[in-house]
């Protein structure tokens, strides 16, 4: 990159943090939640995926600001006596896991079919057009829990705990590659009929190379955008499947999990076990929501120009 187009990137990104504060904001924030949770093993203070690195004489120990807390355990510990704010650190890191690998499938499966539909016309689109069709008219949630049950049953739960992360990231990965699609083929049909992909044809590129080099960068805007939102809905559907007991196993938690757990406890008075997990989840979600409704109003030419 020559150091001339350094000041434009600059004062693009300027203009962007002045006219979004609240999208840098969530950016920051997505940033800090990122770094934490995937140093969790160098900031949490105890493992709790290691059984015997907890007492079941610390359990349900309120948050720090609570009398009766205890030092050891900032935001305090689960029915197990697990440190909850390792717990989470853990669990946030397993949830991001799960959706940006769910999401790099879905963008994988659906962008290739989209590109090859939007590209190709004729039954190619027909095809694909049908089997996204089909896809979508199916719950996402509802296939998800057929299949995670399906497995549950076949493997046991004991093998299912070691393949619960690759499991939820094919099935969620899976069900929702058709937003990817549609999004790819309609973006392909505009940039098909514009003169630099006539230009390429007639210097005798080959399809893939068109393909490749000409029009996937040329609708990657808002591919982004997409990408953007549905980590949130991956990450959610992972929570949503873990607090149904049909995603990661309590031994290896993520935040639905920790949730779920909690959610009897409530009741108790252990009211942390659950809300604060919940918060973090919240708190992913719409930091997310923003930066990718950002992201889509700022690529957008229309939204910028009005």
């Amino acid at each position: 990159m020559s150091l001339s187009t350094v000041p434009a990137a600059d004062r693009a990104f300027a203009t962007f943090a002045a006219e979004r504060p609240g999208a840098v904001l969530a950016g920051l924030l997505l940033a800090i939640v990122g770094v934490a949770a995937l140093f969790a093993p160098l900031i949490a203070p105890q493992d709790p995926f290691d059984l015997a690195s907890f007492d079941i004489l610390d359990a349900e120990l309120p948050p720090i600001w609570q009398e009766g807390s205890d030092p050891r355990f900032v935001l305090g510990t689960d029915a197990q006596g697990r440190d909850l704010f390792s717990a989470i650190l853990y669990g946030t890191r397993i949830s991001l896991l799960v959706g940006i690998l769910a999401v790099a499938i879905q963008a994988a499966i659906g962008v290739s079919l989209g590109l090859a539909a939007g590209y190709s016309g004729g039954r190619v689109d027909s095809l694909v057009t049908r089997l996204a069709d089909v896809q979508l008219s199916l719950s996402t949630l509802m296939m998800a829990i057929i299949v995670m049950a399906l497995f549950r049953a076949g493997l046991g739960g004991e093998a299912l705990s070691q393949f619960a992360v690759p499991l939820l990231v094919l099935v969620i990965g899976l069900a929702e590659w058709p937003i990817f699609a549609r999004t790819a083929r309609a973006a392909t049909l505009v940039e098909v009929s514009k003169d630099y992909v006539r230009a390429a044809r007639a210097v005798g590129s080959g399809d893939a190379a068109i393909v490749q080099r000409h029009i996937l960068p040329n609708i990657l805007s808002p591919l982004v955008v997409i990408a953007t939102t549905q980590v949130a809905g991956a990450i959610m559907a992972e929570a949503a499947l873990s607090f149904l007991g049909l995603g990661m196993p309590v031994t290896k938690p993520s935040l639905g999990t920790l949730i779920r757990s909690g959610y009897d406890l409530m009741f108790a008075g252990a009211w942390w076990v659950t809300v604060l997990p919940g918060l973090v989840l919240i708190g992913v979600l719409i930091a997310v929501n923003v930066l990718g409704d950002a992201l889509r109003d700022w690529l957008d030419p229309r939204a910028r120009a009005g």
